[in-house]
């Protein structure tokens, strides 16, 4: 499956988990919702995933994790907040940066509609 075609799947999962759940919870209630969406949909997801930080010749363990992998291509990184902002963008396209993944979604679940609160960003390699 491509980046694209995983996207589609991981949005529709995650309308499917704003539907039910409705806005105004936490990351982690809305994390596990999506894990379990995920899996369900025959997707190969990692929860928590650890990334490490390489700086120059140095190969750092300082426990940075990736909220979700699907299918080894697409990072999610789950937000719960009031809006998002700069910094929350930055993160994403440096775990996409450091993890080698062309394509991450950061989901915004603390919105009217979930659609609203998606942003797809690409790592441009």
């Amino acid at each position: 499956m491509t980046e694209t075609e995983i996207s589609e799947k991981i949005i529709g999962c995650a309308i499917e988990v704003h539907k039910v759940l409705g806005p105004g919870l936490l990351e982690s209630v809305y994390q596990e919702c999506l894990f379990y969406e995920l899996q369900k949909a025959d997707l190969n997801v990692e929860k928590q995933k650890p990334l490490p930080l390489v700086y120059k010749e140095v190969k750092l363990d300082v426990g940075y994790r990736i909220d979700l992998v699907v299918e080894g291509k697409v990072i999610i990184e789950v937000k719960s907040v009031e809006a998002l902002n700069e910094i929350h963008i930055a993160q994403v396209l440096t775990y996409l940066k450091l993890s080698g993944c062309k394509l991450g979604l950061l989901m915004n679940f603390n919105v009217l509609s979930v659609a609203d609160g998606i942003k797809r960003l690409v790592n441009k390699l």
